[in-house]
């Protein structure tokens, strides 16, 4: 039984099912919509589309080709729905997400069903995939089973507008450092660039509920709070203008915003970096004060949402089980990963790891010198008590036992080094 059909449930109910074992995949949408998400599909993204970037000398493109290597279909659907985004997988939203749901309701090993699961299922074995919007029921039921308080912080996401809506003449295609066009830029001078910051500071934010401490992820900071820590935070973070030249001067922008392809057809379009809380009548004040956007057509804007995971280290095995219930597996953000593709791959982990536990064989923690690895030696260590989630970075590997001075390289032989550890973890799995 899987509950939640995000990216972690959808990938765990895949790796089950194409093994021969009946899934139940348990989904509460669209019965029972949150506040973020708006179809009724698997796996919908509901932050930015972009699976960030590609590469092995990247330790979130290591992630994304051992996941390749394992079968993932996450994986398998971002190719085919990718969209221009320079070095990093992005994808069309809603096309990724149909592709999820279909591949998933034409295997017959896979049952899904549209309602919402209110306790953890007394007996079976069960992956919890509720993600960062676990219903409140669920969540509660969890628990009193864990006996321990959740932790949380916040997600917030950034605007979609419409390409129809945006001002070329203020706009120039390019990527960094001369790496293609697959973004729209645009360009800030000093006077332009104060202007905004001005009014960013000012403008007024969605109150949070008053029972709720506000913990926001560091990787995807409300751009309004990053911005009160001072007056050039952004031209050093989602604004800066480095590896851009301007056409029109010739010349490096003062600052830059950054737009990136939302969908495959190049019709939307999503403010890179600008993940917000600003109440919705603000965002269209504050972000039209860009150039090339006095007219933008919002058709999402930004919100911010409650992101709920339990505190890994003390009530989490490397394995993914629980240590009270080892029947239970927890996978995605719920588990204390942070972002889509380290959500996805927790997934997969999980569910081949059920494959383990259901034909009665020890359940495997994969090598900490693998990205898989090292993100479940990263939630579980008691060091990391109470667990702050994040993000798969080469911080997180055992170093190599050599000194390599450019980083690069450096990378490139973490990766290399990740790649055949986990070629011959794979081999110890049932085929």
């Amino acid at each position: 039984m899987v509950i939640g059909g995000g990216l972690a449930g959808s990938e765990a109910a895949w790796q089950l099912a194409r093994r021969g074992v009946k899934v139940e995949l348990w989904e509460m949408r669209p019965r029972k919509m949150t506040p973020a998400h708006n179809t009724p599909y698997l796996a919908e993204l509901v932050c930015s589309n972009s699976l960030r970037a590609e590469g092995l000398s990247n330790a979130a493109g290591l992630l994304k080709e051992e996941m390749r290597l394992a079968g993932s279909l996450i994986m398998k659907c971002a190719e085919k729905w990718r969209v221009p985004a320079g070095k990093a997988l992005a994808v069309d939203r809603e096309g990724f997400s149909a592709e999820v749901t279909a591949a998933l309701e034409g295997l017959p090993n896979v049952t899904i069903i549209r309602e919402e699961v209110v306790q953890i299922p007394p007996e079976g074995i069960v992956i919890l995939a509720t993600g960062p919007l676990t219903s409140p029921s669920l969540a509660e039921s969890l628990k009193g089973l864990l006996g321990e308080e959740y932790l949380f912080f916040y997600d917030a996401v950034s605007p979609i507008v419409t390409a129809a809506s945006l001002n070329y003449q203020k706009i120039f295609r390019a990527s960094r450092y001369g790496q293609g066009e697959d973004y729209l830029n645009c360009p800030l001078n000093k006077e332009e660039y104060l202007r905004f910051y001005e009014a960013l500071i000012q403008a007024e934010r969605h109150p949070l509920h008053p029972f709720e401490e506000e913990k926001v992820f560091e990787g995807c900071l409300p751009i309004e709070i990053l911005a009160r820590r001072g007056v050039d935070t952004l031209r050093y973070g989602p604004m800066k203008p480095v590896g851009l030249i301007d056409p029109a001067t010739g010349r490096e922008p003062y600052a830059v915003v950054q737009l990136r392809r939302d969908n495959r057809e190049g019709t939307l379009y999503n403010l890179v970096g600008f993940q917000t809380n600003l109440k919705w009548g603000e965002q269209e004040r504050v972000f039209r004060l860009i150039p090339g956007l006095e007219e933008a057509e919002f058709v999402r804007y930004g919100v911010m949402h409650r992101n709920t995971y339990v505190n890994a280290p003390r009530v989490l095995l490397p394995t993914l089980q629980l240590k009270k219930e080892t029947r239970i597996f927890l996978a995605g953000q719920l588990a204390g990963v942070e972002g889509y593709i380290e959500s996805a791959a927790m997934g997969l982990l999980a569910g081949l790891n059920a494959l383990c536990f259901l034909r009665g064989l020890e359940p495997l923690v994969p090598p900490p010198e693998t990205a898989h690895g090292a993100l479940v030696h990263y939630i579980t260590d008691p060091l990391h008590d109470p667990l702050q989630p994040m993000n798969i970075n080469f911080g997180l590997f055992p170093p190599l036992g050599l000194k390599i001075r450019d980083r690069i390289q450096r990378n490139l032989a973490l990766s290399q080094r990740a790649l055949v550890s986990w070629k011959a973890f794979l081999k110890k799995w049932v085929a």
